[in-house]
């Protein structure tokens, strides 16, 4: 069978589109991989290093010439955030009759408390399904000594209360 000239030009034009669209698909779907597998790998070797880090608890303290600052704690602990947060709460409610619970927010995973003048906050953030942060950060009042039994005693009952051994960084 004879095809005119113009009609195979128009199919070969046709084939060859195809071809780039079908190359175009692959090429996207080799690049879209790539990055998924990059995404993973990077997600991956950041969890190992949040979890080689777990227990071991950081304090960040600064005091002003009046007196007046702040106290910061913060631990990786292996354990779900949900659990992590209640727990605290539970132990502040219950065992800290000295201590005023202000406000708290499940969904925030945060405490807000105070023992007399001294405020602090916790806040539970999830950093995988069984991986938090703990951060508990408090004032120091003008004439207190410091905020760090406050603090650093409070991450590490809730460590000991979830069976999770802490540590406090040598900084």
């Amino acid at each position: 069978m004879f095809t005119p000239p113009q009609q195979a030009q128009e199919l070969l034009g046709r084939v060859l589109l195809e071809e780039k669209m079908a190359a175009r698909k692959w090429l996207l779907g080799v690049i879209m991989a790539g990055t998924v597998l990059t995404t993973l790998g990077a997600q991956a070797q950041w969890v190992m290093a949040a979890k080689a880090v777990s227990g071991r608890i950081q304090q960040m303290t600064n005091k002003s010439s009046n007196g007046t600052g702040y106290d910061v704690a913060t631990v990786v602990l292996m354990a779900n955030a949900d659990k992590v947060y209640n727990t605290a709460l539970t132990m502040l409610k219950t065992n800290h009759p000295d201590v005023k619970i202000n406000s708290d927010d499940a969904k925030k995973h945060e405490i807000k408390f105070s023992k007399g003048e001294q405020v602090a906050s916790m806040q539970a953030t999830a950093l995988g399904p069984d991986l938090t942060q703990l951060v508990i950060a408090s004032n120091l009042a003008p004439g207190q000594m410091d905020a760090t039994p406050l603090v650093v005693d409070g991450v590490m009952k809730v460590c000991k209360q979830m069976n999770v051994v802490c540590t406090l960084s040598d900084q």
